[in-house]
């Protein structure tokens, strides 16, 4: 395995090691599209590119950072433990999205773990140079704090709505998650186990099995191990609506 020549330690290594130009790159984010030249130079000369399989950690939490993640391809989860050890999943992250915002606007440490649902590629920047960019390029600012609120008024109203339904809406929320927000389709792969799904949507593993069930006895959705394919999407939304 060849190490990152990256001055932290809190990540895991990935496999390899990228280099890209960001002023070439298909991959820019909204935020990245609003730099100009000499910032685009700038970003490229403090970022670096890395590949994770599926599984690895890619960001600890309760580590200090000194750079800010750019998710380029595929999903990762952003989970953290309670007091218990227990994991809930707060979201699943979507390629051309950062990790770790939070520690920027807050303190430096992370307060969430990031692992990959799937193999990845992600940029490691410098947290100073991103920092400059948000204090001197207002656009770039305003892309980054819509994101940074986006993300939390997302995950406020999906806990809220989870306290206040049983299992079946529970569920129906995280397929309907999955259809609209993460793939746009009403076919996929789910990315998550079932345990980790149950670690997102608040119950356990025995519970979301026996739910999916019911969802395919009743011609709601049919399940071919992780594929999954909603089949009467009028009842589901009826279902996470009442749940």
């Amino acid at each position: 395995m060849i190490y990152l020549t990256l001055p932290f330690s809190m990540f895991n290594q990935p496999d390899y090691k990228i280099f890209s130009n960001c002023q070439t790159c298909d991959d820019r984010s909204c935020a990245s599209q609003t730099l100009s030249v000499s910032e685009l130079e700038l970003l490229s000369k403090n970022c670096n590119e890395a590949k994770f399989e599926k599984g690895e950690t890619i960001l600890a939490e309760g580590s200090r950072t000194s750079h800010i993640i750019y998710l380029r391809e595929g999903l990762a989860k952003e989970y953290g433990k309670n007091r218990l050890q227990e994991e809930y999943i707060l979201q699943v992250v979507k390629p051309h999205s950062y990790l770790g915002l939070h520690s920027i606007f807050s303190d430096t440490n992370n307060h969430y773990s990031y692992a990959a649902l799937t193999p990845v590629r992600v940029c490691y920047i410098d947290l100073n140079v991103f920092s400059q960019f948000i204090k001197e390029n207002g656009r770039f600012g305003y892309e980054i704090l819509s994101s940074v609120c986006n993300d939390s008024l997302n995950n406020y109203h999906r806990f809220i709505d989870q306290h206040q339904k049983k299992i079946y809406g529970k569920l129906a929320d995280a397929i309907l998650y999955f259809a609209i927000v993460i793939f746009g389709r009403n076919e996929f792969s789910l990315p998550l186990s079932r345990r980790e799904l149950a670690h997102m949507i608040g119950t356990s593993r025995e519970s979301v099995s026996k739910q999916i069930g019911v969802f395919v006895q009743d011609k709601i959705i049919s399940v071919d191990g992780r594929n999954l394919k909603i089949l009467d999407m009028k009842r589901l939304k009826n279902i996470s609506k009442v749940g």
